[in-house]
């Protein structure tokens, strides 16, 4: 963790070399999701709610989805980027170094521009939190920070098979980026209200749902099982599989020669 943290400076220190350029993009990443969020205000303004859920309900949704995907781009980008180091030729260079290849990855490219997409979710979630009616219970706040963990290390594995994958491709397949920013999309909403196929599988194959929408139903009161408060642990669960095809495309690599 020591070693972590001196890259983490490193990059951070890196980045602020060229403060205004810093800035600009991060407040360019905060009004990208500004317009996703006058989408939903518009549609409110419309229509009262969306399949029973009012907008500081899917405010809620949206920010712990958007803050979630945020951080684990900011810290595991890396991974995000993965098929350029093995189009270049840099991945030979990280697997003949004495690291862990994945704590390579991971200090590898880290991009803190992100920080503007997670100030805009904070801003809704602090707008939502007291609007929203829910009484914040111990319980209650535990779930939400359950939420936040889980998405992030959802997140994190999904970004960690898309380089498993990559293996096998050499370049990036674009279908992953319906499970990463397509989930960032619409994730804005609780995924219940796509249909119940897609529900299912949000919920029994890739485990986004688990984080997002069903502590959702025991934070506003539809539900009164506690135990969907933990559901967000199925993230770091998830992180397995998608580790173990990362181990299985680097034990098939073979150099592009680049």
């Amino acid at each position: 963790m020591k070693l972590y943290g001196k890259y983490l400076a490193m990059l951070l220190k890196s980045q602020l070399t060229y403060k205004a350029s810093f800035v600009m993009t991060a407040v360019g990443q905060f009004f990208v999701s500004f317009t996703a969020f006058l989408g939903v205000f518009f549609l409110f303004s419309r229509f009262h709610e969306v399949e029973g859920f009012i907008f500081a309900e899917v405010l809620l949704c949206f920010s712990i989805i958007l803050a979630a995907f945020s951080l684990a781009e900011c810290f595991a980008r890396g991974f995000d980027v993965f098929p350029r180091l093995i189009r270049t030729g840099d991945l030979d260079r990280i697997l003949l170094r004495p690291r862990n290849v994945v704590f390579q990855v991971l200090t590898s490219n880290m991009d803190f521009t992100r920080l503007g997409r997670l100030l805009q979710a904070g801003l809704m979630l602090a707008y939502a939190l007291p609007v929203s009616g829910i009484v914040w219970t111990a319980d209650k706040l535990f779930g939400l920070g359950m939420m936040l963990l889980g998405g992030t290390a959802t997140f994190i594995a999904l970004f960690i098979l898309y380089a498993g994958i990559s293996f096998f491709t050499i370049d990036g397949i674009e279908f992953m980026n319906i499970f990463t920013d397509g989930a960032r999309e619409f994730g804005k909403y609780p995924f219940s209200i796509y249909g119940e196929g897609v529900l299912k599988l949000l919920t029994y194959v890739i485990p986004l749902a688990l984080f997002q929408y069903y502590p959702l139903l025991y934070l506003i009161g539809r539900s009164d099982d506690i135990r969907l408060l933990f559901l967000p642990l199925a993230g770091f669960v998830f992180l397995l599989p998608c580790y173990a095809v990362f181990r299985l495309g680097l034990r098939k690599y073979k150099s592009t020669g680049s």
